[in-house]
């Protein structure tokens, strides 16, 4: 009989044991995945907020908000401009022509940061709370 083997007779069930374990572990991942995606997005909308062009009444920097989506195998949460401002959105970050024709309009680039700051600040969240 090899040293590492467990006799039959024994009452513990490995298999019962790591299929908990695993089980624990899958809930355990889901929570952290759930609450780092919750806090960034509630971050990122700050963040966009903060550095977003305000123009007379600063209504298109106060318009940022985040949904959140927990489904069974996923959760998610998206950032949005709130009352139709995902065209001003666009032209904001990206430049675009002038109304009457001309130069063109420089691009105020303060979606794309913060993007990439959320995809990150979230991968580095999940695996700091699941002890990685």
């Amino acid at each position: 009989m090899s040293k590492y083997q467990v006799s039959n007779s024994s009452s513990f069930n490995f298999a019962d044991y790591v299929e908990k374990m695993l089980m624990q572990y899958g809930v355990d991942v889901a929570d952290a995945v759930d609450t780092s995606c919750r806090e960034v997005a509630k971050e990122a909308v700050q963040k966009l907020k903060t550095n977003s062009p305000k123009g007379k009444k600063g209504k298109y920097a106060k318009g940022w908000a985040a949904m959140f989506e927990k489904g069974r195998l996923q959760t998610s949460a998206t950032v949005y401009g709130k009352s139709g401002t995902y065209q001003l959105a666009h032209l904001l970050e990206h430049g675009h022509a002038r109304r009457g024709g001309g130069r063109n309009v420089d691009a105020i680039v303060h979606i794309s940061p913060v993007e990439q700051w959320a995809i990150d600040e979230v991968q580095d969240r999940v695996v700091e709370k699941i002890g990685g």
